[in-house]
């Protein structure tokens, strides 16, 4: 059993992919073994997470989920705790339960574990195994009024809480919570949360809602090591961490190196108007290419541009729109281009060969039947690619809505990446990278610190500096993601008080990209490739 963190990759699985390994395991063991090591996981963390607690309530569902609560509560009860175990069975329509949650429903009532009908009036820790992954909450379904008064009952009591491989209502697939009980998550008071994942990790912990959801996430494979002859694998995704946000390129190089060793990379944005001047945007992500080791940085500013030096970031190089030379420079294009950028994007997206789309420019394909085709004909002529859309501009990209990206993150960028034939950053808690032919990545980095105007500036603007300096386009978009979203950790570890504005997040990646990941990399960390 180990902490999930941010320093090292680990694979996703999906809830089909993690029924067939269950089968598979369940075939070549002893019945009942695996709830037997996932109730004894689950009182093992519950002691280790909480070691003084006295009173300890456990919710068990109908079903597998529920048999690995009163496995748990037979262990924690024996263990000197006092112990109080609800189940929803009766209530949900159920005489009996499947074989394996039966046989630990039977040890834990012999062991004298106390059964009640109602949760306790006072309790200092609670485990949640009322569904897992065995399903969602309908609100036609006989237990669901139940389940509902449990949870809202463990979320105002205040009290640590885990959950058994999922918490109640959220989607193992998509990270997606139940509406049933989204709405009831700013109504209450907060809780300290856990989850542990038992088997796989499951890809719904990590974006969407799952993050808020989850909380701090745990990991038992049960003794069933992926990869193993007898065992099926089927990787979704990945959760990208240290291991794969590679090392600058830049911190190899030999000393006879010079600016043009790092690449250019050129902005085209930030119009300007009688009406509104939207050169901040691309100022932002021109300074965060620069601090993110772009040997070179030009902007180019659309309109009629007033500014022709950056008084704080002198370094950066100002040109007309046609001075540039997009066939050699990296071109991080529509942040905050306006209408304006409609002008030169069919020119861009013919000459560009590496390419990173943002904000207005993705506005305009989505509303330009000629520029999408243009850009699903690039990967044919051998060009690079990134698009970094927040929701609603990906819903416009989809025409759909963003309640319905929302809804399945990891489809809709997956989605966006085989009809454009590119690299798609869909932006958001747990931002999904996604690429044509291979597994996505859902950064492990990022809080909400993150939620505020010109980060995605910022983003784009790093995503650049990496193809500039060499790598490819799904790598250029991991590494800068991830360094993204670990400068918010690091601000909100820092616990300044203070918000992170995107311009303080521009210019501290001079220190991020002088950081080696690889110093958290584990030996037995694994590697994701194309195609997995």
């Amino acid at each position: 059993m180990r902490k999930i963190s941010s320093a090292r990759s680990e694979p996703l699985h999906s809830v089909a992919a993690t029924r067939e390994l269950e089968r598979h395991a369940a075939a070549e063991l002893p019945p009942h073994t695996l709830m037997q090591r996932a109730g004894l996981s689950v009182a093992r963390l519950a002691l280790a997470l909480a070691p003084h607690a006295q009173r300890i309530w456990i919710a068990c569902g109908p079903g597998n989920n529920g048999g690995d609560g009163f496995e748990a509560a037979m262990h924690l009860h024996r263990w000197g705790k006092t112990v109080v175990l609800t189940w929803t069975g009766p209530s949900a329509g159920k005489t009996s339960l499947p074989p394996d949650a039966h046989a630990s429903r039977e040890r834990a009532v012999a062991a004298g574990v106390p059964m009640a009908e109602q949760p306790p009036g006072d309790f200092d820790f609670c485990i949640d195994a009322l569904l897992g992954i065995g399903g969602a909450l309908n609100p036609d379904h006989p237990g669901t009024a139940l389940m509902l008064a449990w949870l809202a009952h463990m979320q105002a009591s205040g009290m640590p809480r885990l959950a058994v491989d999922m918490p109640t209502g959220l989607n193992a697939d998509t990270g997606s919570a139940t509406n049933l009980i989204a709405a009831r998550a700013h109504s209450t008071r907060s809780t300290t949360t856990f989850t542990l994942s038992l088997l796989t990790l499951k890809t719904g912990l990590f974006t969407a809602s799952g993050k808020d959801w989850a909380g701090q996430v745990w990991f038992d494979d049960l003794g069933i090591r992926e990869g193993q002859p007898s065992a099926p694998s089927r990787t979704d995704a990945w959760l990208l961490g240290a291991d794969q946000a590679l090392q600058s390129p830049r911190s190899a190089n030999a000393h006879a190196s010079h600016k043009g060793s790092f690449g250019d990379v050129a902005v085209l944005g930030g119009e300007s108007t009688a009406q509104s001047h939207m050169a901040g945007a691309a100022l932002l992500a021109a300074r965060a290419a620069l601090h993110a080791g772009a040997g070179r940085v030009l902007v180019a500013l659309l309109g009629n541009p007033a500014i022709t030096v950056d008084p704080q970031q002198p370094e950066l190089m100002f040109r007309a729109p046609e001075a540039l030379d997009l066939a050699q420079q990296v071109v991080v294009c529509g942040c905050g281009g306006g209408d304006a950028v409609k002008a030169v994007l069919a020119t861009v997206l013919s000459t560009a060969r590496r390419l990173v789309l943002d904000a207005d420019a993705l506005n305009a394909i989505a509303g330009d039947t000629q520029f999408q085709t243009q850009l699903a004909a690039r990967q044919g002529r051998g060009y690079s690619t990134v698009l970094t859309p927040h929701p609603l501009e990906a819903a416009r990209l989809a025409g759909t809505t963003a309640a319905a990206v929302q809804s399945d993150r990891p489809a809709s960028a997956r989605q966006l990446a085989e009809r454009f034939q590119c690299v798609v950053v869909l932006k958001g808690s747990g931002t999904v990278i996604a690429a044509p032919g291979r597994s996505s990545a859902i950064n492990s980095t990022g809080n909400a610190l993150l939620a505020t105007a010109g980060t995605g500036d910022v983003l784009a603007g790093m995503v650049g500096a990496r193809l500039a300096e060499g790598l490819n386009a799904f790598e250029a978009a991991c590494h800068a993601v991830f360094a993204h979203g670990r400068l918010a950790d690091d601000w909100a570890a820092g616990d300044t008080g203070r918000i992170l504005t995107a311009s303080t997040l521009a210019l501290a990646q001079a220190t991020t990209a002088a950081s080696a990941p690889d110093a958290a990399k584990p030996e037995s960390s694994a590697r994701f490739e194309p195609g997995q």
